[in-house]
């Protein structure tokens, strides 16, 4: 991105022809990879304002004529914020907070990028990367692979060079996992650090947007513009001011940070990945790290129950309120945009045929079962219990051992896309992060069969700095990342005319 932006400044490539080269790829590649839902119709018109800006010596901000894919849960004007279901095709709401950070840094919104249909919380059996209006991304190293999800899109798109940037969004691995399968970089932010004003909604306790990349330096300069204090909705411990997180990036940051290694997760893996895991402490140790390894994170398994019953309510909730709202931003005044949950289900059983063709809609009728209610008891239990466990899993590592730094691998290798018994999840280490809201990093490392594996930096609240400064140092030693090749399969040689 910082090269792009010399070569604006120097007049040696405009914003039009930077835009045009992505739109172009996207027609080209979309076809095969899927990630992108709609692009955007005056993506030409935002690129020749920034060239005007650029011309006339005034950049907007620090992104101007940058392209950027946005993940199709966030509302940009003029487009539905489908979340992937034809369900809200109908409604045009205004941009979300973010997206105005975005147009006023100067970014350009090039496309909407696919995602799993209502951020994977449909189904236990769904493929993730899947939607009805976007139909299954690929995985851009194996595109019989699945990108894993729900922000699937975004880092297929990102991976596979559609555009610079993506916004992605989290509720529990929803960017880091995606970051990792793809061979991206991911930054699930602090709860309440980026705005979900305009976005919607899983869950208020553990969602949030958060940039990705495909360097760490690219993720913090995104992270830069998105972390504006909205009044409607950050975090009343949010830093406030204007924090540029590309000035603590230093290549000898680890040395003599605290490192601590959760390898519990992992244990299951093969021993390809596993090994992984020992290379990625290997060069921790040879940056100058204090590693503590292993360290325990405990009662973390605990989490899971408690987590999804308070899911559940928070889904209802949630999207019962975000339905309201968007009712006053429908196409015309057509019946047919849903009002409530109730009113999703019946649609989904509708259009079955379309909708319901590889999975069904359990997660949904258990979410509307419940009461919806944030207030009922049997809720806040549930809540309780979740953010307790985790709080404790996280932090008795960091105050005993005194850590920077959670260390582990990010998940296991992409799994082959598969309609009947759905995704195909070995470990995932995100759960400790999205659910005591701390941030994580996600950094591409190693590769299994051609496949990317990545490992996380998971640290306390508002730690975004130390932990960019820390995955910057293990980017720029282990300089891991290979751009993929669109292969048929893993472990595969490229055919003619594949990318």
């Amino acid at each position: 991105m910082a090269e792009l932006r010399r070569a604006m400044a120097e007049g040696r490539v405009t914003a039009t022809a930077v835009t045009q080269h992505y739109l172009d790829r996207i027609t080209r590649l979309n076809p095969a990879l899927g990630a992108v839902i709609a692009v955007t119709p005056d993506a030409l018109e935002q690129a020749a304002a920034s060239d005007a800006a650029w011309r006339a010596g005034k950049p907007r901000g620090p992104l101007d004529g940058i392209p950027v894919l946005v993940k199709d849960n966030v509302q940009v004007a003029g487009l539905p914020a489908t979340a992937g279901s034809a369900a809200l095709l109908p409604a045009r709401p205004p941009d979300a907070f973010i997206v105005g950070q975005l147009r006023a840094a100067g970014a350009i919104i090039i496309a909407k990028a696919n995602l799993s249909e209502w951020a994977n919380f449909r189904s236990t059996r769904s493929s993730s990367g899947w939607s009805t209006v976007g139909g299954q991304t690929a995985n851009p190293y194996a595109l019989d692979r699945n990108p894993s999800g729900s922000s699937s899109g975004s880092a297929s798109g990102l991976s596979a060079g559609f555009a610079p940037l993506a916004i992605g969004t989290e509720t529990d691995g929803s960017i880091v996992s995606p970051s990792s399968a793809c061979g991206v970089v991911g930054v699930k932010p602090t709860l309440g650090l980026v705005s979900r004003a305009g976005i919607v909604p899983l869950s208020l306790a553990q969602d949030t947007a958060g940039p990705m990349a495909t360097s760490v330096a690219d993720a913090a300069a995104l992270l830069s513009v998105l972390a504006a204090a909205d009044p409607a909705d950050s975090a009343a411990d949010h830093p406030g001011s204007f924090i540029d997180y590309t000035s603590f990036l230093d290549p000898a940051s680890l040395e003599g940070a605290r490192i601590g290694i959760w390898r519990a997760p992992s244990a299951n893996a093969d021993a390809v990945t596993e090994a992984l895991l020992e290379q990625a402490v290997g060069c921790l140790r040879d940056l100058g790290a204090v590693v503590v390894d292993p360290v325990d994170l405990p009662d973390i398994e605990k989490v899971t129950e408690p987590e999804f019953e308070a899911l559940n309510f928070e889904f209802k909730h949630g999207i019962n309120t975000y339905l309201k709202y968007l009712s006053d931003f429908a196409d015309g005044s057509d019946p047919a945009l849903p009002r409530s949950l109730a009113d999703l289900i019946a649609f989904n059983d509708k259009h079955a045929a379309r909708v319901l063709a590889h999975f069904g809609q359990e997660i949904f009728l258990a979410a509307e079962s419940t009461s919806g209610d944030l207030a009922d008891p049997v809720y806040l239990e549930h809540r309780g219990a979740a953010a307790r466990l985790a709080r404790t899993a996280v932090e008795t590592p960091v105050v005993e051992h005194r850590l920077d730094a959670i260390f582990s691998l990010t998940a296991n290798p992409a799994w082959l896309t598969d309609y009947v018994l759905g995704d195909h999840s070995v470990f995932g280490t995100s759960r400790p992060g999205a659910v005591s809201g701390w941030p994580a990093v996600s950094v591409p490392f190693g590769y299994v069969c051609g496949l990317p594996v990545g490992v996380s930096f998971l640290g306390p609240r508002f730690s975004e700095p130390r932990l960019l400064a820390l995955a910057y140092a293990f980017e720029q030693a282990s300089r891991a990342r290979r751009a993929p090749e669109l292969l048929r399969t893993a472990c595969a040689t490229p055919q003619p005319g594949q990318a």
